[in-house]
């Protein structure tokens, strides 16, 4: 269970079982549904109905208080022109790495803060620091997202006064979809050393994206990652983000992230400087 939005209760979970035995071997198998559907059937449905009520009236009190939050931290980053952008993703998609070549790419072009979120240490934010952006670390404990209330904290604390904030959520592909934070975009990005059924097997984090970043390029001669069916299953749950191609580590693909960047809302206007290579 999240310890922060008390979602995954087990109400809204689905189980369905496979077997890899030819069809009609065995009468295990009907056996199975047959005691399931007398279990469901013999208890009270109304009383069965309860807790799933109770389930969802705090979800929907926890997301529109936090929507209230992000309403907030939306007016107060416009007033500042600036542009705050959610980066999601599963751990080890090389969020870190590709702040790191952003913030350089990005010196002396527009102002760059790092909101860095993670259960557990300040490893990232020691690296965003050392790549030359000012950064706060929110660390959630057992949560498993940054919420708006966070992010404002962490706001007031940075005091930025315009140019861009690039938030690291904390790394998993289901909780951070559910969660505004006040920010203009959401970039999910995605490693090829992943399987590419993720935009089906997770669609809601991808149906929120702006931009999904496919990263680590570099490596598709060695791994089995099928990138015409990545971006069709993505086409199925967002026809409008971009997608872009890159590899954090190599640089390829780096130029055409930070075009989109600067192209942003109330990034344009502020980018009158060149932007390193």
């Amino acid at each position: 269970m999240c310890a922060t939005c008390g979602c995954s209760d087990g109400a809204d979970v689905r189980m369905t079982e496979l077997h890899s035995h030819p069809a009609g071997a065995g009468s295990e198998h009907g056996h199975h549904h047959d005691h399931a559907h007398d279990h469901v059937h013999g208890h009270d449905h109304s009383h069965a109905a309860a807790p799933d009520t109770e389930t969802l009236t705090l979800e929907v009190r926890v997301l529109a208080k936090n929507d209230e939050l992000a309403a907030h931290n939306r007016a107060w980053l416009d007033a500042r022109d600036v542009t705050a952008v959610n980066l999601m993703s599963s751990p080890g998609s090389g969020k870190t790495t590709l702040l790191e070549r952003t913030i350089t790419a990005l010196a002396g072009a527009v102002p760059v803060y790092v909101i860095e979120g993670d259960q557990e240490t300040s490893f990232d934010a020691e690296r965003v620091a050392a790549a030359g952006a000012p950064v706060l670390q929110v660390n959630t404990g057992s949560g498993c997202h940054l919420d708006a209330a966070m992010v404002r904290t962490a706001l007031q604390a940075l005091d930025p006064r315009s140019g861009v904030i690039l938030i690291e959520n904390v790394g998993n592909l289901v909780c951070p979809a559910l969660f505004d934070l006040g920010e203009a975009a959401r970039v999910v990005i995605m490693s090829v050393t992943e399987g590419a059924d993720k935009p089906l097997k997770y669609p809601h984090i991808f149906a929120a994206a702006t931009v999904v970043l496919l990263n680590k390029v570099d490596l598709l001669p060695y791994v089995d990652f099928d990138v015409a069916r990545f971006e069709h299953d993505l086409r199925l749950v967002n026809r409008d983000c971009e997608i872009l191609h890159l590899s954090a580590t190599r640089g390829d693909g780096l130029s055409a992230w930070v075009d989109w960047l600067l192209g942003a809302p109330r990034i344009s206007h502020v980018a009158d400087a060149p932007v390193a290579p």
